[in-house]
């Protein structure tokens, strides 16, 4: 049996990382969905407990004095963070906890847990990503468009990861995470999925240059 790690799935807002961590935890009992602490408001229909751990800016700064947090950041204004105890009570019971956290969040962990499964999500293309982060209905312009510039850098950062996968079908993507972490599938650095990761980034610049820099001439 695989020694229970953390594994972490990061990507830029509207790859689906957090319906993958989902997705993944509905469909083997060794996995766990990691439960973060963030200062954000909870968005319609979340549970506190359950979506998140939603605390004041005091008590966010108190669990990082006192050493509660394995990494935290803060995105677009909000705090994030994961609770450290969340990490200790699974490996206790031998279990792979999924952690749904940014680029900065997962150079913490790998640099405090080793064995740490990093594994980056890709977005199949800049038009499925658009459509997912204007379909949630929930961010304005101005707060799509700063998801998009810390798109840019986010995938920057996605050689740094030891996998990569493309979340082109949901069922399909979470077969291959599951190789990924028992072992049955090797790295999966592929130039093409480079190429792929240069052609989102050219894409996405084209529209911030299009409908954002531009959109006042």
């Amino acid at each position: 049996m695989t020694r229970a790690a953390p594994v972490v799935l990061t990507a830029p807002s509207g790859a689906g990382k957090t319906t993958l961590a989902r997705r993944l935890v509905d469909v083997s009992d060794r996995f766990v969905f990691s439960t973060s602490a963030t200062t954000r408001a909870p968005r319609e229909g979340e549970k506190n407990g359950v979506d998140y751990f939603f605390v004041s800016e005091g008590d966010f700064e108190a669990m990082i004095d006192a050493g509660d947090l394995v990494e935290w950041a803060t995105v677009h204004g909000r705090s994030y963070g994961t609770p450290r105890a969340a990490l200790e009570a699974a490996a206790s019971r031998g279990e792979h906890i999924v952690l749904d956290i940014d680029v900065r969040g997962a150079r913490q962990i790998r640099d405090s847990v080793p064995d740490t499964k990093l594994i980056f999500v890709l977005p199949p293309s800049v038009a499925v990503l658009m459509k997912r982060l204007t379909g949630r209905g929930t961010e304005g312009s101005r707060e799509v468009e700063m998801r998009l510039r810390s798109a840019l850098d986010e995938l920057q950062a996605a050689s740094e990861f030891d996998h990569r996968v493309v979340n082109d079908d949901l069922d399909r993507c979470v077969d291959e995470i599951e190789e990924i972490v028992t072992g049955k599938q090797g790295n999966t650095f592929e130039a093409v999925r480079m190429d792929n990761i240069d052609v989102l980034r050219t894409g996405i610049a084209q529209i911030l240059e299009e409908e954002y820099e531009n959109a006042g001439n």
